[in-house]
């Protein structure tokens, strides 16, 4: 079972500073230092990385074999459903507020968790915006991006161009080598700031589901282990898809949804409410 004392640390509030939440709102991403302490994030990289052993066992295609997306990484979802001692991370208090605090909302409900695993030798995640793939009728969503480890820049760690929310273009794109050639030109002539910076272990990095983000090669000799979790309004509504993706997506993560009212079936728990 999830260590009681790591439980307790877990519900511990992150306050966000002003600064940083002005920061957000210009940009639509913010990497935040030392939100999971060594002892926590030690054990959230076991637990989690023991399922993914047994995904690869189950799954051994080799790397020369895939397409890009199969070579970006190893995806595995809503592990929050498999194993209780996930489900205490993916549920915890500290996180889910500080995606509250960010979207500025009353609360949060989770959409979904994924693993992504980038093997020695894994190719790049192309450019895309993950709302693509999304039947929400709202921006108010929010990705955590949570490296099991430190993740250094031949590791291939999670760059954004800040501000590119505001960019239409490209939001017709699923992750592909189409959005990585297309995005990485338009986005060449536009002012907003390319960031590619390494993280510390226990710093996690947040964006908005319209933010435009890609990540590079594993270069290293070690997996980049990464866990994430989407986060949505506690009172985010559900569109008609525009998409055969947001059209499985509604199908996977929200079953038994209703369009035009807020999404709330039990794979789409409250994580956290002011109210």
């Amino acid at each position: 079972m999830f260590p009681e004392n790591l439980k307790v640390r877990l519900q511990q509030p992150f306050i966000v500073s002003d600064e940083q939440l002005a920061f957000y709102q210009e940009n639509r991403f913010i990497k935040l230092k030392q939100v999971l302490d060594e002892e926590t994030l030690d054990y959230v990289n076991g637990i989690i990385s023991k399922r993914i052993k047994r995904f690869q066992l189950e799954n051994n295609t080799p790397l020369a074999d895939r397409d890009t997306y199969g070579k970006a990484f190893l995806q595995v979802m809503n592990l929050w459903r498999e194993d209780e001692e996930i489900q205490s991370f993916v549920f915890c208090k500290r996180i889910a507020s500080i995606a509250t605090q960010l979207m500025g909302t009353r609360g949060v409900r989770l959409y979904h968790d994924q693993a992504l695993f980038k093997e020695p030798g894994g190719g790049i995640t192309p450019w895309h915006a993950d709302q693509f793939y999304w039947p929400l009728n709202s921006d108010k969503t929010v990705t955590a991006w949570i490296p099991l480890q430190a993740v250094p820049l031949e590791m291939g760690p999670l760059e954004f161009s800040g501000g590119s929310h505001q960019i239409q273009e490209g939001r017709e794109l699923a992750i592909s080598d189409t959005s990585e050639k297309m995005m990485q030109e338009r986005l060449k002539v536009t002012d907003f700031p390319h960031v590619i910076e390494p993280f510390d272990a226990g710093e996690i990095s947040f964006h908005s589901g319209w933010v435009f983000h890609r990540a590079g090669a594993n270069n290293s000799t070690e997996m980049r282990k990464v866990m994430t979790i989407i986060y949505m309004d506690s009172n985010m509504r559900l569109k008609a898809p525009e998409n055969n993706n947001q059209q499985n997506d509604w199908e996977t993560w929200c079953p038994g949804a209703t369009i035009d009212e807020i999404i709330q079936t039990p794979l789409n728990p409250l994580l956290h409410s002011l109210d």
